[in-house]
């Protein structure tokens, strides 16, 4: 898998989390997914559909010009037209997106964003203290989420400002930039509402994580 970010991206990225969690008791975590999803199922769907649709043109067209077509030749054409498309649109992922619903892209970009807080263990601190900044390309998505003990003291106003940060860096393919500074205002609410304690124990790695 080609990175989007460079090594010194990676670097910047884990010295913001590295700054921010000196200021809290909170853990940050980024994840970068270049999908959520491969939508197969909807482009299966848009396949069948356009092959469908150009079958019965075709029936109609050769129909009204008095020309014999056997059913056959029709059918045949329309699995093969399918599974040309189907394909098509598998090998360009940007393609499929254009089919699909955006409510659809956003419910599996945020599936995948609970999936990547459970598997980081950000569900586990010690004081349910866990953030995890989200952004996944394909699906032109960004979510913050956080554990049930910031829930309850920042408001998530605070973090939909930061989520239209990290949405407009990712539109101006600034997002190593974009993930530095959500970082850093991620960092000053949680230093509001959990301030470091004695021993302020880091928790979770520091990093940037792509998949």
């Amino acid at each position: 898998m080609t990175l989007r970010f460079s090594t010194e991206d990676h670097a910047r990225v884990a010295a913001a989390i590295r700054r921010a969690e000196t200021t809290t008791a909170g853990e940050i975590y980024a994840v970068f997914a270049r999908r959520a999803d491969d939508h197969r199922f909807i482009a299966a769907a848009v396949a069948l559909a356009l092959s469908l649709v150009a079958g019965f043109a075709v029936a109609l067209l050769a129909r009204l010009l008095a020309v014999p077509l056997p059913t056959l030749a029709v059918e045949a054409g329309q699995l093969l037209g399918a599974i040309v498309l189907f394909a098509g649109l598998m090998l360009s992922p940007r393609l499929a997106m254009l089919f699909v619903p955006v409510r659809v892209a956003h419910a599996r970009a945020a599936a995948l964003a609970r999936a990547q807080f459970l598997a980081h263990n950000l569900h586990a601190t010690s004081e349910r203290t866990g953030v995890l900044l989200f952004v996944s390309e394909a699906e032109r998505y960004a979510e913050i989420v956080a554990d049930a003990g910031i829930s309850a003291r920042v408001e998530p106003a605070e973090w939909e400002a930061i989520v239209a940060l990290l949405t407009e860096a990712a539109r101006s393919d600034l997002l190593a930039d974009g993930f530095i500074e959500a970082i850093a205002r991620a960092g000053a609410l949680l230093a509001e509402a959990f301030p470091p304690g004695a021993t302020n124990r880091n928790e979770i790695p520091d990093r940037l994580v792509e998949i």
